[in-house]
């Protein structure tokens, strides 16, 4: 089973669900976000140092190793940029896909890091993640290697995590290198594919973040599930035991009726693909197997949609076909 990393908080913000039925616990970490997490705390100052130094493996995205801390550690946020990268700046709120190895400044002990997994994606908000990480990844650069220490206030705070072997005195050094970054206005960017079906429907193929129409034929929905490439991407294929950052659109074959959305709402979709399939299965089996990066869509009949049991009040009714265009920006 995939390894979760301790960074995250217990539910990270910014999760959907459809037509108000999944399980938003899809994206569980086994570690609480930060106590200091509060509106009414003001933000840590973010010093230069000091910070111990990457000694191997100072290449961007390679596991790097780091020296033990000297001296005092500051009781403020400490960041540098190590290696400066050319991408678009991450704010707070976004979702950034990053390797990072975290480590105890006193005794250089690493407690956790994913160069020898998968890389981490998470949500920079209060509540999903550490505040140290929160402050001090806000303004990087996509393709950036920041290094940072993080005092016990903006960490696990006095009480620590024990799960990490992290004491409530602990200041706690990391090594991020952020790989991407993705926030409401993210669409997938794929090669354009031919939609030459006049049976099914056609998708948009705008890349701006709004939602891509969709134009459903004055025709009798197809019997089994349908999921196609409109945009494809070059990542690689989403697996069952992962989970998916989306973009979504799904509307009722019928009538035409948007019953839910992401795009221009500000905010995103995560989801865990296993526990979709208790929800939707055809979207669960239609994004199986596609490639990160791409817009898909997918038609699903109403046996692997919500069948005779559709959400009340909604506009999907019994029986419900459904069409879904997704943008599928990452997956882990």
């Amino acid at each position: 089973m995939r390894r979760r990393s301790l960074l995250l908080a217990a539910v990270p913000a910014g999760l959907v669900t459809l037509a108000g039925c999944g399980d938003n616990s899809s994206s569980s970490g086994k570690a609480s976000a930060s106590p200091s997490a509060s509106a009414s705390v003001p933000p840590p100052k973010i010093v230069d140092g000091p910070l111990p130094a990457i000694t191997a493996g100072t290449k961007f995205d390679e596991k790097p190793t780091v020296a033990k801390g000297t001296g005092d550690p500051s009781k403020n946020l400490a960041v540098k940029t190590v290696i400066a990268g050319s991408g678009k700046s991450v704010a707070e709120n976004d979702f950034i896909q990053a390797n990072y190895l975290g480590q105890i400044w006193s005794t250089a002990k690493v407690f956790d890091q994913s160069y020898d997994r998968t890389p981490l994606l998470m949500q920079l908000a209060a509540g999903s993640i550490i505040d140290g990480w929160r402050y001090g990844l806000a303004g990087r650069k996509v393709g950036s290697r920041v290094l940072m220490a993080v005092p016990p206030t903006w960490g696990y705070g006095s009480g620590g995590n024990s799960q990490a072997g992290i004491k409530g005195t602990d200041t706690l050094v990391f090594v991020v290198d952020i790989l991407n970054s993705f926030n409401s206005k993210s669409s997938s960017t794929g090669k354009e594919v031919a939609q030459s079906d006049a049976a099914l429907p056609r998708i948009g193929t705008n890349t701006d973040g709004k939602a891509p129409s969709i134009d459903i034929p004055k025709a009798d929905p197809p019997k089994k599930l349908v999921s196609n490439y409109v945009l494809e991407g070059d990542g690689a294929e989403v697996q069952s035991a992962q989970t998916v950052l989306c973009q979504f659109k799904g509307e009722v074959w019928d009538s035409g009726k948007v019953f839910e959305q992401t795009y221009e709402s500000g905010r995103l979709a995560q989801f865990s693909v296993a526990q979709m399939q208790e929800v939707v299965k055809g979207l669960a089996q239609g994004i199986t197997g596609k490639k990160v990066g791409s817009r898909i869509m997918v038609v699903t009949p109403p046996d692997l949609a919500y069948g005779n049991n559709p959400p009340s009040g909604g506009v999907v009714k019994k029986g419900s076909t459904l069409v879904f265009t997704v943008d599928i920006l990452a997956a882990m």
